[in-house]
């Protein structure tokens, strides 16, 4: 600061920008003309170096030509205020800038406003302050919608959402003797005095490359954030006794990813390291976080060798946000893009990740197919070394979508308890999945013996659960009895339910750090609707023998069967309707059955074609999910046929067949084209990991007996990037061995949910988690209160 009659102190100029920018949108320009004084605002620029704040300088000047010309009557206060009156009002401008021009031998001057005044329209959706073009261009997309809704068939229109923009979109830039300002407003995010040096790995260094305090009462320091609200801030960076978030990863931390930070720290880097779980709501960035952890980590550590374990279909997921988060330059290794197939060239890779300080990336089956790979032939000796390193040499493990290994009878579940490291991490958005006994697998993997080391809150908790009639007590099934006592005590409305859950939590709280998905003033909102569709009556003839049969043919038959009947003598013909696989040759066969079917027959083909008609006309671009093939299949050929479009252009899909590169590019091409309409998906094969925040509409088109499933579906579009509502819809086949699926799968998601989200002290239970009954007409979304759309629904529920 310099300058002596007119410097400020630094508080009060730090926020002359906000006091400028306020006072801009508060005072009018005829106001600004009568002030006594027409040059306090440059008097106050006395006190500032340019070099530093130009910025302002630049703004506040040209404020002062304008009211200078005021002054001088080049421009009259009221053609200003003529002008300002066609503006948006003064107290919605976000951002303004004044430019002077000549025009006709008389100076007059632009203004322009970029302004973000969101509103809610009657279905949800957030429409913003907009020009003249877009306003008509909103006028046009309503009257799309309207044209829409009164139609029985199908048309289309497409439009695009106006743009949200930001008062400002800050570049921060830094400045030695100030901290962390924008270029742009002045907005000083961190002042120098709170800017602390870390300094990371470099080779050449000693391994000792943080700033290590005594380590002094480690236990009595723990803290249990599972229970306590997040109190540190961003200016304080270092965590635990031993390690730092780099600041430019704690920038952009949320409280729970900061919370979740100092838990792996005080679960990985103490004295006693012991494995856990983060359990954190899928979209709530885990990725993120554990990629600067692990870099934390690996400064702390340069002798670390992370193993990372996942589905193979998201490692390039990883890699692309290890590349944008990196603060170092740190080798990744993975066996796919090297294409290493057998095992002497699979050693290969793992040597030189045992020999660099490096990351190495392995999916889930090819990590279980090397260790309990038991075959004798010529490589028995590689493949033994191959499997050595894997067990012996990581010092930190994983897991990531974690819950894939909880049936402890399958070789998977054996084989990462088999590796010797005592730091097991497992990340998962859904951690219960069937029943309690897979939540305590995954609990025995990261922390052996799990139940034994806490007998005593095993006792008290079965001293109060109702034990299932036919279960008894003794050592050889005690855990098996403990599992169906806990899940029949959560299922029930019991007196001893809120106890239990005090219990579960108490016995986890050091293990397991849970976060739900909570999104609210970071995206626009979730609708979930479960919509019971009343079935045709060609179709309730077909389904009156799936009963008879057994559930995976029940499930699996019918999932073709609710789209149309007809399916059922091609699946018959044809029975290849799992995840993968659809041969070329069927295609024809397929579009030969349907340019001959009436859609009227097909309830859920019915739905799906008013749905996409209603989402062209907004503009809006739609997921459509199956656990099976052939309803996917049968949908796509069915938009070739009656609307001309394309897979890879208008249509994009990802089954279990798909190959990374296929899966990537597929992803980036429906987020960004203008072009894409429909996203086809295989709910296992793209379920995990991947964004698809291109569409605002979810269609599920039958019911998983596993709800986290149905979950990770629709948070595939539910998740930071999202700029519009998000509408899911669950459809199910009313008076249907379908609707007894879904009940099932309700009481599952109702017991993850009152184990881990319900608020014991505050009353409530099943039905502030539930879905609830509501009129078609008061859904509130506009959509499904149209004529088209509400004619096959039966009952229709939401939360």
């Amino acid at each position: 600061m310099v300058g002596t009659d007119h410097s400020l102190p630094f508080s009060t100029a730090r926020n002359l920008p906000w006091i400028l920018r306020s006072e801009s949108k508060r005072i009018s320009q005829s106001e600004l003309a009568k002030r006594p004084d027409p040059f306090f605002l440059p008097d106050l620029l006395d006190g500032f170096e340019e070099s530093k704040y130009g910025w302002l300088a630049d703004d506040v000047k040209r404020l002062c030509e304008l009211k200078r010309k005021l002054l001088n009557g080049s421009v009259s206060v009221e053609e200003t205020e003529t002008r300002q009156k066609k503006e948006k009002p003064d107290d919605v401008l976000s951002q303004e800038s004044v430019t002077i021009g000549d025009c006709s031998g008389s100076e007059s001057y632009n203004e322009e406003y970029s302004s973000k005044t969101p509103t809610d329209d009657d279905n949800g959706t957030h429409l913003y302050g907009v020009g003249e073009e877009e306003e008509e261009a909103e006028l046009w997309r309503q009257m799309a919608f309207a044209q829409e809704s009164s139609k029985v068939t199908v048309e289309n229109v497409q439009d695009n959402d106006p743009k949200q923009i930001e008062d400002c979109e800050h570049s921060f830039i830094h400045k030695d003797d100030v901290g962390e300002v924008c270029r742009v407003c002045g907005l000083i995010k961190t002042p120098i005095e709170n800017i602390i040096e870390v300094v990371y790995y470099k080779p050449k260094r000693s391994r000792r490359t943080y700033t290590r305090e005594q380590e002094e009462d480690t236990e009595t320091t723990r803290m249990d954030f599972t229970e306590t609200h997040h109190s540190s801030s961003h200016t304080n960076n270092i965590l635990g006794d031993k390690m730092f978030i780099h600041p430019r990863h704690d920038n952009e931390m949320r409280p729970h990813q900061i919370e979740g930070f100092k838990f792996l720290c005080n679960n990985l880097a103490s004295n006693e390291p012991g494995g856990c779980i983060l359990a954190h709501a899928p979209g709530s960035g885990k990725t993120f976080l554990l990629i600067s952890f692990l870099q934390s980590f690996m400064a702390m550590d340069p002798q670390a060798k992370p193993l990372i374990v996942l589905p193979k279909g998201i490692i390039e997921s990883w890699k692309r946000e290890f590349t944008k988060w990196a603060v170092e330059d740190i080798p990744l290794y993975d066996l796919y893009s090297v294409k290493a197939e057998s095992r002497r060239q699979q050693l290969k890779v793992l040597r030189e990740w045992v020999e660099e300080r490096s990351i190495l990336f392995l999916g889930y089956q090819q990590f279980a197919k090397i260790i309990c790979d038991d075959s004798i032939n010529i490589d028995d000796e590689v493949s033994e070394d191959c499997k050595r390193i894997l067990l012996e040499k990581p010092t930190l493990l994983i897991l990531d979508e974690g819950h894939t290994s909880r049936n402890k009878e399958t070789n998977l579940l054996i084989s990462l308890a088999r590796v010797r490291t005592r730091r097991k991490v497992v990340l998962t958005g859904t951690l219960f999945q069937n029943n309690v006994e897979e939540v305590f697998n995954i609990l025995n993997l990261v922390r052996p013996k799990f139940l034994k080391r806490h007998r005593e809150t095993v006792s008290r908790i079965m001293s109060k659960a109702e034990i299932p009639s036919g279960k008894h007590m003794n050592q050889s099934s005690i855990e098996n009895t403990f599992f169906a006592a806990v899940e029949l005590t959560l299922s029930r409305e019991s007196s001893a339910k809120a106890s239990m859950i005090k219990d579960l939590r108490e016995m986890t709280r050091h293990v397991l750090h849970y976060h739900k998905a909570d999104f609210k003033g970071l995206l626009p909102g979730l609708s979930e609707f479960t919509v019971m569709l009343n079935l045709s009556p060609l179709q309730r003839d077909e389904i009156k023998g799936l009963r008879e049969m057994d559930l995976f043919k029940q499930i699996s038959l019918g999932a073709a069967l609710y789209i149309h009947p007809k399916l059922k003598a091609f699946l018959e013909a044809n029975p290849s309707n799992g995840e993968k696989g659809f041969a070329d040759n069927l295609l024809k066969k397929l579009d030969t059955l349907l340019k001959k079917i009436n859609v009227k027959d097909g309830a859920k083909m019915k739905f799906f074609l008013n749905l996409v008609s209603l989402c062209e006309s907004t503009g809006e671009k739609l997921l459509v999910f199956s656990q099976y093939i052939i309803p996917l299949k049968t949908l796509e050929r069915l938009m070739t046929l009656t609307k001309g479009w394309r897979v890879g252009k208008e249509m994009f899909t990802i089954t279990g067949d798909s190959s990374s590169g296929e899966r990537e590019m597929s992803m980036e091409r429906f987020n960004t084209s203008p072009d894409a309409r429909v996203f086809f998906g295989s709910i296992k094969a793209c379920g995990e990991g991947i964004s698809l925040v291109g569409a605002s509409r979810v269609l599920i088109l039958d019911v998983h007996l596993n709800p986290s499933v149905t979950q990770q579906a629709v948070a595939r579009a539910y998740r930071p990037g999202q700029k519009r509502r998000v509408y899911a819809y669950r459809l199910v086949a009313a008076d249907s061995p379908e609707e007894e699926s879904y009940e099932t799968c309700s009481r599952k998601e109702m017991m993850s949910k009152m184990w881990f989200e319900w608020n014991v002290g505050c009353g409530g239970g099943r039905d502030e988690f539930g879905f609830r009954d509501v009129d078609v007409d008061q859904s509130g979304d506009v959509f499904l209160e149209t004529t088209k759309m509400k004619e096959d629904i039966k009952s229709l529920y939401t939360r």
